[in-house]
């Protein structure tokens, strides 16, 4: 199975699965502000003339933060490109086991208030208004409050990222994150695609569970923002 979709995942899931939702053209793409901050880019190589800044100022407003993962550009004069610590990019190929635990249901705009409310507490950076459009998002109610959810988010070929892996602090350390991951990697599986993955180093708790789940180590990818001037 090719995994160089992987390799450059932002971009592979702008020119694929998510065409129609991307901005953009000539080798550089994004998603709607509204979406998602990230932007892709096909070829690192690409010189910073004037065609990459024409591209990029059409795509991102001026103050504005994008983040890449995998490919970065050689910045425009002015752009900020800052780098992170390499994300570690971890893939699941094997059933695993669903601990017990409370119904799992699927999120709809209905839920659109709890989402936001529960994003807005543990995942800030990355969640926008829209970001349920870009895959399928699944939640837990405990006592008629979110506790914990998550969703599919980039996708490129056969495979399929698991993202947004939130418990709300109230709800800590009863297996949600667990019981949450581990069903939705089984029915990506389960469809015929690959679960992956993006943890920071940085989130030892959740790497170890990712490991205790039988998700591994494809490597790590490179990830940065690029902020214009």
């Amino acid at each position: 199975m090719d995994d160089a979709p992987l390799d450059n995942p932002i971009w592979s899931a702008l020119n694929g699965r998510h065409r129609d939702l991307a901005d953009g053209s000539d080798g550089v793409m994004r998603y709607p502000a509204d979406i998602a901050p990230f932007l892709g880019i096909a070829d690192a190589d690409r010189a910073p003339g004037s065609d990459l800044a024409a591209t990029l100022e059409a795509l991102v407003p001026a103050q504005d933060t994008v983040y890449l993962l995998g490919v970065a550009p050689c910045p425009p004069t002015g752009w900020r490109l800052r780098a992170y610590r390499p994300l570690a990019q971890m893939i699941s190929t094997e059933p695993m086991p669903v601990p017990d635990g409370p119904p799992i249901i699927p999120l709809s705009q209905t839920h659109h208030a709890d989402v936001l409310a529960l994003t807005a507490l543990v995942y800030p950076h990355y969640f926008r208004v829209r970001t349920m459009t870009l895959g399928r998002y699944f939640g837990m109610y405990v006592d008629g409050r979110l506790a914990a959810m998550i969703g599919e988010r980039l996708g490129a070929d056969c495979f399929q990222e698991v993202s947004a892996i939130c418990t709300h602090p109230d709800f800590n350390g009863r297996g949600y994150a667990r019981r949450m991951t581990a069903m939705l990697s089984n029915d990506i599986l389960a469809q015929g695609r690959i679960p992956f993955l993006h943890v920071s180093y940085d989130n030892a708790r959740a790497k170890a569970l990712y490991d205790s789940l039988g998700y591994r180590l494809r490597g790590d990818i490179g990830f940065w923002s690029l902020r214009r001037p």
